[in-house]
């Protein structure tokens, strides 16, 4: 996987296989030059090279960027909803795929299967993440105040994701696009906007009739933002913009 702020950091990539290795730095790479870079990355492969750097421009500065391989003749790129965090998980023994130490699930089926890691932020910032999260898969979060506690949660509870890729310090989640009911509902919900100025909850009546979850969601956000006094303030809800808008950018690569 690769984001924009790391892209300033040399990288060799293994497309057959999704990785990306970063090595020292760069001082600057001018946008002319963005797509060479990424072509040398991607083992002399421009077409691959091109995707990336149009990747990035869809996806932002925060956005997320992955390589697949594809299961047509073609190379192919789309953006979905999705957001990555510097969190990981929290034990070894959960990774999935020991060549590349990382826990991957994608369309699970039957059994649960699951993996730890610990939440983003601390305090009521936690509590925010936790509430993005839940608006991006569907979920919702198990919290005393809710009278809802781990051992009485039923399957409801839990969200939808297209794929959910751990490292050990970074988790990545790709929506798949089923939750937006669920999104819909969430922006009535009070215990969305916890720790926002109070005076701006009014936006939430005029969001819960937005039927697309970036722009409402975002919309509602930035709104926020305006209001808000403190620089400290301002610029966590701005990163929790960023990590809602970037989205996530799959580049399927064909080897036929």
């Amino acid at each position: 996987m690769i984001d924009n702020q790391s892209f300033g950091y040399g990288a060799q990539v293994n497309v057959e296989r999704g990785n990306i290795v970063f090595h020292k730095p760069i001082d600057y790479i001018l946008e002319s030059q963005m797509s060479d870079v990424a072509a040398v990355s991607a083992g002399n492969n421009y077409e691959v090279g091109q995707m990336i750097v149009e990747a990035m421009s869809k996806v932002g500065r925060k956005g997320v960027v992955t390589l697949e391989v594809g299961k047509s003749s073609e190379n192919n790129l789309y953006v979905v909803e999705g957001m990555q965090f510097d969190r990981g998980y929290i034990s070894p023994y959960f990774v999935t795929d020991s060549e590349k130490m990382t826990v991957e699930f994608e369309n699970c089926k039957g059994v649960l299967k699951i993996a730890a890691l610990k939440a983003i932020g601390f305090g009521e910032r936690k509590s925010q993440y936790l509430d993005d999260i839940a608006i991006l898969t569907g979920a919702t979060v198990i919290r005393e105040e809710v009278v809802l506690s781990l051992d009485k949660a039923e399957s409801k509870v839990l969200g939808h994701a297209a794929k959910v890729v751990l490292t050990k310090e970074v988790t990545t989640i790709v929506g798949n696009g089923s939750s937006q009911d669920v999104v819909n509902k969430s922006f009535s919900d009070p215990k969305l906007y916890r720790g926002l100025p109070q005076s701006t909850t009014f936006f939430s009546n005029w969001c819960v009739h937005c039927n697309d979850l970036t722009f409402s969601t975002l919309w509602y956000y930035s709104l926020v933002v305006m209001v808000v006094e403190h620089e400290y303030e301002k610029e966590k809800l701005n990163e929790r913009i960023a990590k809602l808008s970037g989205g996530v950018a799959v580049i399927q690569v064909s080897f036929d």
